[in-house]
């Protein structure tokens, strides 16, 4: 009989162990890639781009804010335009025109300067009457006038010599008013300096022609109302120089020239861009 031969249980040196040999050296770089991964998680992974997202939302908030700042501009340059345009209007409407004063008389009924022996007193009494016409020149606009303050001064250096009053009072368009016998008296100690200042004023004066020039201020405040509509009360004051009297001798009042005095307004109103 012949025999049955069966293989050996054990593997084969050369078979199996060549194949698991053979395996393991073809595939070395995935292996050694795994265990790097697994052993070394700090490593490095394989880059991939990620899809790029736009940011539409900060565009459009910034387009909102310029298109916002564009029209409140726009606006605001409109507005400027209508109250240039309507300020332009009215005043070429009514025509502004500052108020007109005059001092058509001047009476001098006392001006009297003592002074001590020993030259340490000075006392000044002055004692004057004024005529004052104000008038109001404009075709739309009146004028509220409060209480006056009405002052005397040496036109040279500005020395006070008395002071007065107006009462308050209103000019309708187109009209004027004259106060008489406005009274201006004064009575006062000065000092060396307005001392010598008076008498310098009065030696060039007297030198020439035996006359003294004067000065009259009027401070007061005024309201202007055109139509419905009425301004703040602003200051305003009237300068009228160029006056010259002559120092009194006994108790007959002398007469001052006024027909080359000049009264100047000096006030400043701003309604509608109107400067006066």
């Amino acid at each position: 009989m012949s025999e049955k031969v069966f293989p050996s249980s054990k593997p084969a040196t050369n078979g199996t162990a060549t194949a698991n040999t053979t395996t393991t050296a073809t595939n070395p770089t995935n292996a050694t890639a795994n265990k790097s991964h697994l052993y070394n998680p700090t490593s490095r992974l394989p880059y991939r781009p990620q899809p790029h997202t736009r940011r539409h939302r900060s565009r459009g908030g910034r387009n909102i804010c310029c298109c916002c700042c564009f029209w409140t501009i726009l606006t605001i340059l409109l507005l400027l335009l209508l109250a240039a345009i309507a300020g332009t209007a009215l005043y070429i409407l009514y025509r502004p025109h500052r108020p007109t004063f005059t001092i058509t008389s001047l009476r001098i009924h006392r001006l009297n300067l003592t002074t001590s022996a020993d030259s340490s007193i000075s006392h000044l009494s002055t004692l004057l009457n004024l005529t004052i016409i104000s008038g109001n020149p404009n075709s739309h606009i009146s004028l509220d006038y409060e209480p006056f303050t009405v002052s005397a001064l040496s036109d040279g250096n500005g020395v006070f010599l008395g002071n007065g009053s107006l009462p308050a009072f209103s000019l309708s368009k187109k009209n004027q008013t004259s106060f008489r016998n406005v009274v201006v008296s004064g009575s006062n100690d000065l000092n060396v300096d307005a001392l010598n200042s008076l008498r310098s004023d009065l030696k060039k004066k007297k030198s020439a022609d035996g006359s003294v020039m004067l000065k009259i201020e009027m401070d007061t405040r005024v309201k202007m109302k055109v139509g419905g509509l009425k301004t703040k009360v602003v200051g305003i004051r009237v300068t009228c120089d160029g006056i010259k009297g002559s120092i009194p001798k006994g108790k007959t009042p002398t007469v001052a020239v006024t027909t080359k005095s000049k009264c100047k307004v000096d006030l400043r109103i701003k309604i509608w861009k109107w400067t006066f």
